[in-house]
This record gives C-alpha cells, structure tokens and sequence, in this order.
C-alpha cells in the first residue's frame, strides 16, 4: 500500500453524519432491548471465543499476545462486544471515540511493522465466530429466524466498518512515516516554536499546507528516551511528533485526550507535560515540559509515565533560576556558614522544622522524632546564631525557601543548592 494524505485515505471510509447511527448501529437498534440484556452476561465468553479462535486461524496472531499491541487487541474485542449489546439498547459508544479506537488499532499495527491483511483477517474471523456464537445463543432461545438474519447483518456490517477505520488508521500513519506531509508537519512544528514567534499567517498557511487543524491552545510533552531506540509511540493525527533531535519532544492540542493514551504508549521514554497554553505560547511550554523532565532525572520529582508540570507548580517555582537560590541561600543562612556541615545539617532541619511548625517545639519534636528539650536546645542555638532575625517576616521567608530548596534538590546548608 502506498502512502496517502490523511484526507485522500478519510474519503475511503463511509462517512458518518454527526448524531446519525452508522449501518451497523441502524440494525442493533431494531433488535429488543431483551436480547441485550440476556445476552450481556455471556459477553466475557464471546469474547475469549473470539480471541482463541482469531489465535487458531490467524498465524500471526498464533503466539501469546504480549506487550502493548495484546493489550490493544484484547481491548479492541472486549469493547467491540460491549458497543454492539450496549447498541441494541440505544446506548453505545459514541460514534468519534469509536472510530478512533480502530483508527488507533491500524496505527498500532503500522508502528509495530505488523501486517495489514494479518489484521484483516482477524477481523473477517473475529466475525464469523461471532456470530456462529450469537446464532447458537439464537437458536437456544428460539428467536424468529428474521431476527437472527438482523443479527447476522448487524455482525459483519460491524466488522466491514471497524476494518475500514483500521484501514484508514494504518494508511495514516504510513503517510506520516513517510510522505511529504510529515516533513511538512516537521517544519511546521519547528515554526511554531521558532523564537522570535511567527505571524499567526504564517502558522495559517503552513498548517494549511500540512493539513493540520490549528487549535487555539496545546501542550507539549518533553521526552527523554530511557533505553537504545525506542519504539515511536502511537499518536492521533493531530499529535505533531520530533523525536531525531537531541531532545525529542511532541505537541499535543488535546491533553485530555492524548496524554492517558501516552501513558501506555511510552514504554522505554520518560516524559513530562509544560502547561496547556496558546498556541503563540507553545515555546513556553515546552521550556518547563523540559525543565519538569531536568528535575525528574535528576530525582527531585518522581518519576512517573508523564510527570505533569501543574502537579508541581510550587516546586518549579521555587527552583526556576538556581543562581538566584544560591545567592539568597549564602545570605539568608549566612549565621550558620561557619559551622561544621554536620553542624549545618542538624541546625538547618530544625530551623525549617520550626519555620513549617510555627514554633511548635511538641511538634518540631514531633516532626524531627527528637526530644522536645533537644528541640529548645537547637533552638537556643538558632536565636544566638540569628538573633533578631529570627523575629522578622521577611528573614524568616527567604530561610525557609533556601531550606526547602536544599531539602528538594538534597543537598545541605554548606553546599550551594
């Protein structure tokens, strides 16, 4: 299959209205609500006899599902069941979601280097099963004979339309992979973030050129690759990708949508989401996707599948010009400089421990898991150390933003954080 523009390959599939029920669905809805909620409870075994039966026909999919593309598969046949039962009573999925399931599977397939007709035909057999299955079920509890042609109908209808949106998802992302759209998308990309910014006709034009939607605001997402090449990660087409460069990175103008997605696609990257902000903004973003992720490596922040930057706004804040915090941290600690570090260490714990506690010496105690007359001991300390500074609002601040800088970033009283 050659490459295609994403509007060339949509134009393949059967359009859908908005609010209007595809082929399948039209025939789901005819049937009883009855037969939904009697079937319902054997939606688990059919779709294990779906899953085994796709395993002994198709030998690609013969071995064991493993790894991200099983989880797609046996998610993408759970949830086929359900739509169609949850369908003959008026409730299924709706249509966008849908179609971007299947979508996502073809480009999953593609992504893996798996083969289209491999998928098609599960499709096909997936099918069959199905509904030799249903008609079964049918036939035990006597249903007319004409619904159970509706059903027949409905089934293959099914596998005729989720067949041609994994087609057109695989289509899609072997354009990207390889077409002029992509470079075009890369340059855009590279526009977009350019400093000093472009002129929003500028950005109309290339993404016009480039068939993206310009949205009104994104996110980008910093990467950082956690082993030897890994694998690019299954995105919507409106997720622009840069993963050559020494610091990879993408943007995304749906971080509701994409970024649970991401978090199951991005095995073998550490990431961090910037802010969602305007698209004029999108640089800004990236600068604290990118300092979020700086933080994570270097374990002040934990690391999760995405660390998201409005989790930890205080922290960015506080340790967003370094320089700064060492010089307000040699002046607001300047009385303990001359100590040993040892020294520095336990009075400087106190010190943000009775800041934090409001002067609780119960709860300094407490906290540091120490005798309350150790407490007033330090203490003591502290107030011929610091004297009447320990009496001022201002002084008492910057202490305790150099303390807890030290306490974030692990380092001690008599080392610069």
């Amino acid at each position: 299959m050659h490459p295609a523009s994403e509007s060339a390959v949509r134009q393949q599939v059967p359009a859908v209205l908005d609010g209007q029920p595809s082929h399948s669905q039209s025939l789901w809805y005819s049937l009883p609500g009855e037969v939904a909620r009697r079937f319902r409870p054997h939606s688990d075994q059919l779709a294990r006899t779906i899953l085994e039966e796709i395993q002994r026909a198709v030998p690609e999919y013969a071995q064991p599902l493993e790894g991200q593309f099983g989880k797609v598969i046996t998610l993408g046949i759970e949830r086929a069941v359900l739509n169609c039962i949850d369908s003959i009573e008026g409730r299924g999925t709706a249509q966008q979601k849908w179609d971007e399931l299947f979508r996502g599977i073809g480009r999953r397939v593609y992504n893996d280097g798996r083969s289209l007709d491999s998928l098609q035909s599960a499709y096909r057999v997936g099918g069959r099963a199905a509904w030799r299955y249903v008609s079964a079920f049918g036939q035990k509890l006597r249903l007319p004979a004409s619904m159970l042609c509706v059903g027949a109908e409905a089934i293959f209808a099914f596998v005729d339309e989720i067949s041609a949106y994994s087609v057109e998802g695989y289509t899609m992302a072997q354009a990207r992979a390889a077409g002029t759209l992509e470079r075009r998308r890369q340059r855009l990309l590279e526009r977009i973030l350019a400093t000093p910014s472009s002129s929003t006709q500028t950005i109309t034009a290339m993404a016009a050129a480039a068939e993206w939607p310009v949205p009104e605001a994104v996110t980008l997402v910093a990467l950082e690759a956690r082993i030897d090449r890994p694998h690019t990660p299954a995105v919507h087409a409106d997720v622009l990708l840069d993963l050559e460069g020494s610091q990879p990175y993408l943007l995304t103008p749906d971080p509701a949508r994409d970024l649970p997605i991401l978090q199951s696609e991005l095995d073998g990257w550490r990431a961090a989401s910037g802010p969602h902000v305007p698209l004029a903004e999108a640089a800004t973003s990236l600068h604290w996707a990118r300092r979020t992720l700086d933080l994570v490596h270097r374990g002040v922040l934990p690391d999760a599948p995405i660390t998201r930057s409005g989790d930890h706004l205080a922290k960015l804040l506080l340790l967003s010009d370094e320089f700064l915090l060492r010089q307000l941290s040699k002046h607001a600690l300047a009385p303990i400089a001359g100590l040993t570090p040892k020294q520095q260490v336990r009075l400087g714990g106190t010190l943000l421990a009775w800041l934090e506690h409001r002067g609780s010496t119960p709860e300094v105690a407490e906290a540091l898991d120490i005798h309350p007359q150790t407490v007033r001991y330090r203490l003591n300390q502290l107030t011929e150390l610091f004297g009447d500074r320990l009496n001022n609002p201002e002084a008492r601040f910057e202490m305790q933003l150099s303390l807890e800088a030290h306490r974030l970033l692990g380092t001690d009283p008599s080392a610069s954080p």
